[in-house]
Formats: structure tokens, C-alpha cells, sequence
């Protein structure tokens, strides 16, 4: 696989204009945080990473390693990360998971798409203030999904960003709205991967 490019926005095509690949598609979710860490694997199982604040910058190799366990583990064709808000006081911390983390995907060769919350939010509920509870009841209208231990919703954010994966590469895993799905077009894609999936070329 190539290192990630990324393109242009556009809106998702029909579900009955999809060609679906015959191969099986693994993505994974990463809702990522210095503190605690949203992981969707591609199984559709989903855990927290969890730090704590005496390790210092220590927890950055220790996400790492979780991360890097994961890629060589189950071999994800993509990543969907959740991107950085643009004016939030935290983001130059979350930054700093960002580019441990892009880094292990880079060397794994794994594209990445990023996703910013409001995007996600209004994929999964048509809100894009939706806050977790919502988001949490989406997933279970959806797909009778429930996560153990979310009080932040960062498992329910990292299944959301892996659902968006499937749904963008033309093999959705449940039935959404099509407007809810063009919201998808605002993300930023790989290039590659939209066109393998979507639009049928072979691997």
C-alpha cells in the first residue's frame, strides 16, 4: 500500500451505484487522546487505551505500542482517525498522540483518513453537536452496539469513525440516511482507497 494521499471532498455515491470489492475490507478506528484512546478494531470489537498522568511522556510510547500491536496484528486496509479540532485548547496535546500515531501507520503502510468531530456527529446522528449519549444511542439503533467502560465515548467515537470507513469504501455495515452519508465527502479521504472500493478497481 502507498503512504497516504488525500483529495478532494465529494459526496458518496448511491448505495445501489456501489460496486462492493469481494474482498473482505478491515479498517480501524482510532478516536485518539493522551488520556484515553478510542480503538474500533477491525473485528468491530472496541477498547481504551488508558495512560496515566505520572508516566509523563511516557504514555505516547505506550500508545504507540498499542497501536503498532494492533496494525501488526490485524493488517487494517485503513484508518479513520478523528481529526483535531481547530481552537481547542487541548488540541496541541492531542497533536502530540496525532504524530506518534501517524507515524506507526506511515510505517505500516496503512492510508488514514481524518475525520473532525462535527463531521462524525452528523454522519452518525444529522447533529453536529450531537453529544455522547446521543452518539452512544445512534450506534445501538444502528447496530445494537454498546460499549463497557465509555464514560468519555471514546469507544462509541472510534466504532463511528470505523463504520464511516466501511461506509466510504462502498461496503457500509448497517443503513443510514443518504444524507448522513454524503456527510462523509467533508473528511479527507485516501485517494487510493476510494478508488479500489467505490469505484471497483481491482486490487
Amino acid at each position: 500500500m502507498s503512504i497516504p494521499g488525500l483529495f478532494a471532498p465529494g459526496a458518496l455515491a448511491p448505495l445501489d451505484e456501489v460496486r462492493f470489492a469481494p474482498a473482505e475490507l478491515r479498517v480501524i478506528g482510532l478516536d485518539l487522546s493522551l488520556t484515553s484512546t478510542g480503538v474500533a478494531l477491525p473485528d468491530g470489537t472496541t477498547y481504551r487505551i488508558k495512560t496515566r498522568d505520572k508516566d509523563g511522556d511516557r504514555r505516547l510510547l505506550h500508545i504507540r505500542d498499542s497501536i503498532r500491536d494492533d496494525l501488526e496484528e490485524h493488517e487494517p486496509h485503513l484508518a479513520v482517525i478523528e481529526d483535531l479540532p481547530k481552537h481547542a485548547m487541548a488540541a496541541g496535546i492531542t497533536a502530540q498522540v496525532h504524530g506518534v500515531v501517524k507515524a506507526e501507520l506511515l510505517d505500516a503502510a496503512v492510508p488514514y483518513a481524518l475525520i473532525v468531530p462535527a463531521t462524525l456527529k452528523s454522519y452518525a446522528c444529522d447533529h453536529g453537536s450531537a453529544d455522547k449519549a446521543r452518539m452512544a444511542a445512534a450506534a445501538y439503533l444502528a447496530a445494537g452496539a454498546e460499549f463497557a467502560d465509555d464514560r468519555g465515548g471514546d469507544q462509541c467515537d472510534a466504532w463511528w469513525l470505523r463504520a464511516a470507513g466501511h461506509d466510504w469504501c462502498g461496503m457500509p455495515l448497517f443503513t443510514l440516511p443518504q444524507a448522513q452519508r454524503d456527510r462523509l465527502g467533508k473528511a479527507k479521504w485516501p485517494d487510493a482507497y476510494r478508488q479500489r472500493y467505490v469505484m471497483g478497481v481491482a486490487q
